[in-house]
């Protein structure tokens, strides 16, 4: 497997830097958010992709795509029933999809969760199927340029729409494209009756992707989360993908936060060798 880091923890620091900390931390890949580089991708020029990806080969990381895809710009709304907002939202996916090709990125995580909750009054199953439209209508741009859309299940908390890994695996099967897998978050899957390990199981070959954070909402190793039982199921699936520190709660600080994450990690891999 991949140890990588995501972006948004490091505060205000230019997307360079964080590739070179995290290569000297020893981490094989940096997962960015978008709204961190520009409130829209449309306004990162083609010269600037080019550098941000010369950036990253220079410091000896690779990108390992994007997450938190649709927190900016202002009035996003995947599920939205105005034609309008739909249509808005739509067409920037498939911008992402675009930018995170160009950056040499291979995954998009698909989270999200305000820009996709069912709204009072609104039809569930109709809120499912713009969802599933905008994801589909982009397939083709992602297969094109490498990237694979992974659609992530978010805590009942945050969002009341592909609340469990289930529910996440029934939008892959709809969809039943090489392009479109899932992932599970371990903070989130922590809140589900099923064992995160279990859940990386049930996930099969459609798992594609996975984000290590505690249930307290910190970097693992930060809580008592049970990671042992998450690095030995993706070690007995002999799972060779990204496995992504993700964090919500940006204390004590990004150098700690990372450097600490990544000890904890790879001590538990050295450990279950």
């Amino acid at each position: 497997m991949k140890l990588a880091t995501c972006n948004e923890y490091f505060t205000d620091w230019p997307i360079e830097e964080v590739f070179d900390y995290a290569a000297d931390l020893g981490y094989d890949a940096v997962e960015i958010a978008p709204f961190t580089l520009a409130d829209s991708v449309a306004d990162i020029s083609a010269s600037r992709r080019a550098q941000i990806r010369a950036a990253a080969e220079r410091a000896g990381v690779e990108i390992a795509g994007l997450h938190w895809l649709l927190a900016s710009p202002a009035g996003l709304y995947i599920t939205h029933p105005d034609p309008a907002i739909y249509q808005r939202t739509s067409t920037y996916f498939k911008e992402l999809v675009q930018f995170c090709g160009d950056l040499g990125g291979q995954v998009m995580i698909i989270g999200s969760p305000m820009q996709r909750n069912v709204q009072e009054g609104w039809d569930y199953q109709a809120c499912w199927n713009r969802m599933r439209g905008a994801f589909e209508d982009s397939l083709e741009l992602a297969a094109q340029h490498g990237v694979y859309l992974c659609i992530e299940s978010l805590s009942k908390e945050q969002t009341n729409i592909i609340s469990t890994c289930a529910q996440a695996r029934k939008m892959v099967a709809e969809i039943d494209h090489p392009h479109f897998q899932t992932m599970v978050d371990v903070c989130s899957g922590s809140t589900e009756e099923i064992p995160v390990a279990q859940l990386l199981r049930d996930s099969g070959a459609h798992l594609y992707h996975v984000h290590v954070n505690d249930a307290n909402k910190r970097g693992p190793g930060f809580g008592h989360t049970d990671f042992a039982s998450v690095i030995r199921t993706l070690k007995e699936l002999d799972y060779q993908r990204y496995v992504s520190v993700e964090v919500f709660d940006f204390s004590p600080d990004p150098r700690t936060i990372a450097a600490g994450s990544l000890h904890y990690l790879k001590g538990l891999a050295a450990a279950l060798c």
